[in-house]
C-alpha cells in the first residue's frame, strides 16, 4: 500500500507502477519501478534535508568514478520528499552463498579500497569522529538506542556505560582519524554492496546516506563484522579477515576496529532533527 503522499511524488517521477521494497530507516519508504530500473526513497517534510544530503552525495559520489547509483529524479512538495536513483544490477552481497562471498572477497577488498583512495580533500561531506560521537550522545540521550543493533553481548548493559566505554579512547582515535582521513560509505555492511551475478565483482555501493570524511576502520569494522553472519564459523571468519586486510594493504588493528564497532550501533536511533551536519 503507497501512502498517498508519495503517491503523486511517484507518479510523477515514472509513468509506470512502483513496488513498495520496504519501510527503511528515519521515516523513509522505499519503492522500485515496474521495469525494475530505479528506485525511489520517500520522506515525510520533517526527513527532507536528511534525503536531499543523501541526493548530494550519491551524485558527488557518482562523478569520482565509483560504481554507484546515479540521481535520476527529485522532487519535493509541502509534505513529502522523493529521490529516485537508478538500480544497481545485481544481487547483495548478503544474499550469496559463503562460497560465493569467498569468491567475491578479494574484489570487494579491492572496491573498498578504491572508494577510500578518492581524494578526502576533494570529498565535501563530513563523517567523522566528532559528529559520530556527537550523534551517539545525543541517541543515548534520549534513551533512542535500538537493542537490536547491539552486539549480543551488549544488549543489556545501558547505552550511557556503553558509550562511557569509548571516551577514553577517543583522543587517540581522533589523531589516527586526523591522520588516515578517507572516504567511507558510512554504512558498509553487506546489503549495501552489490555484486553483479555471474562474475561476483562489485556492480556498486548503494545506500550512501552516510558518505563522507571519517577514519577507514568506520567502513572496515562494520564490514568484517557483518560478514561473520555469511560464514560458517569463527575460523573462516578470522581467515576473511586476514585476507581481507591483505588485500586492503593494511594490518588489521583490532582495538581501532572494536571502537568504531562498538560506536556505531550508538549513533542510529531516530534523530531529533532532520539531519545530521554534513
Amino acid at each position: 500500500m503507497i501512502d498517498a503522499t508519495f503517491r503523486t511524488l511517484l507518479a510523477a517521477a515514472h509513468d509506470g507502477h512502483w513496488e513498495p521494497v520496504t519501510d527503511g530507516e528515519s521515516e523513509a519508504s522505499v519503492f522500485r519501478s515496474d521495469d525494475g530500473s530505479r528506485y525511489a526513497k520517500c520522506v515525510p517534510a520533517p526527513s527532507t534535508a536528511a534525503l536531499e544530503a543523501e541526493r548530494d552525495r550519491v551524485d558527488w559520489l557518482g562523478g569520482q568514478g565509483v560504481p554507484a547509483p546515479r540521481v535520476l529524479d527529485w522532487r519535493v512538495t509541502t509534505d513529502a520528499a522523493c529521490l529516485v536513483t537508478s538500480t544497481v544490477v545485481g544481487v547483495p552481497a548478503d544474499r550469496v552463498t559463503a562460497p560465493e562471498l569467498r569468491a567475491a572477497w578479494q574484489p570487494i577488498a579491492e572496491a573498498v579500497r578504491r572508494l577510500h583512495d578518492v581524494p578526502v580533500r576533494a570529498c565535501p561531506f563530513g563523517r567523522d569522529l566528532t559528529r559520530m560521537f556527537a550523534t551517539a550522545r545525543d541517541v543515548v540521550a534520549r534513551g533512542a538506542v535500538n537493542p537490536d543493533f547491539l552486539p549480543e553481548d551488549q544488549r543489556r548493559t545501558p547505552p550511557t556505560e556503553l558509550l562511557a566505554r569509548l571516551v577514553p579512547q577517543l583522543e587517540q582515535r581522533l589523531s589516527q582519524e586526523d591522520a588516515e582521513a578517507v572516504v567511507c560509505h558510512g554504512d558498509l555492511c553487506l546489503p549495501n554492496i552489490v555484486l553483479d551475478p555471474e562474475t561476483l565483482n562489485v556492480a556498486g555501493f548503494i545506500d550512501l546516506g552516510r558518505l563522507g570524511r571519517a577514519d577507514p576502520y568506520a567502513d572496515i569494522a562494520l564490514l568484517l563484522a557483518n560478514s561473520r553472519e555469511t560464514w560458517a564459523d569463527e575460523r573462516e571468519a578470522a581467515t576473511a579477515d586476514e585476507a581481507f586486510a591483505e588485500r586492503y594493504g593494511i594490518g588489521l588493528d583490532r582495538d581501532r576496529e572494536r571502537f568504531y564497532l562498538h560506536l556505531d550501533p550508538l549513533t542510529w536511533g531516530r534523530p531529533s532533527s532532520s539531519t545530521e551536519p554534513s
